[in-house]
């Protein structure tokens, strides 16, 4: 049976970890999705961007100022996610196929107003600055399943989790696993993911409903 996960980093982009973490999916010959925050991308981080693109890697929307998107109004929300979407077409050429709510809030308003699927994923804790580059890698190796998506941030001097990326990459190989982006990995499945239902994946075989999150 095939073992295909997608391997995924919020936050960026910016004009150090991005680029670190792109060495290491050339270095191993992988792909990812990158959830972007639409004001990140200026003059200054556009390259990291089209370097994403030219290693085969997708482009996902993670909302245009990173806020508790479950706060806002309906046409703040709307507002957040149109001006990435077309942020990311103007580098890209399409509009992005998925979103990731910051913090992972998610609210009725939200889900009635993004014309999106939800993404989450299985983490590391890597935004918390305690926690090391191999107990990253532990946590996530410790979850992995077939169908994952792993959740990663290529935030601004992120080191620990480029560490732990020399850890994760190689061994998931090793176990025969094969990264894929989000599209590919819902259509390696032949899955449609759902819209407007309040539903998040982790793993495209098993989504969970926002109110969980939220118990």
């Amino acid at each position: 049976m095939e073992k295909i996960i997608a391997l995924t980093f919020d936050d960026g982009p910016n004009t150090n970890t991005t680029y670190e973490v792109l060495e290491r999916l050339k270095k191993y010959g992988v792909r990812a999705s990158f959830f972007l925050i639409g004001e990140l991308i200026n003059d200054e981080t556009v390259g990291a961007v089209k370097k994403e693109l030219e290693l085969g890697c997708e482009l996902a929307n993670h909302s245009w100022t990173h806020s508790f998107m479950d706060q806002l109004d309906k046409s703040t929300i709307i507002e957040e996610i149109k001006k990435t979407d077309e942020k990311i077409y103007e580098i890209a050429g399409y509009y992005p196929k998925f979103f990731r709510p910051p913090y992972i809030n998610v609210n009725e308003d939200m889900v009635e107003s993004i014309d999106l699927p939800y993404i989450c994923g299985i983490n590391g804790k890597d935004w918390e600055k305690e926690v090391d580059g191999p107990t990253r890698a532990k946590l996530i190796l410790d979850q992995i399943k077939n169908g994952d998506i792993i959740l990663l941030h290529d935030l601004e001097h992120n080191d620990p989790t480029v560490e732990a990326l020399d850890i994760i990459i190689p061994e998931l190989l090793s176990q025969g696993y094969e990264f894929v982006t989000i599209s590919e990995l819902f259509e390696r499945n032949n899955i449609e993911p759902s819209m407007h239902e309040g539903y998040l994946y982790s793993n495209v075989f098993k989504p969970f409903h926002y109110l969980r999150v939220n118990d």
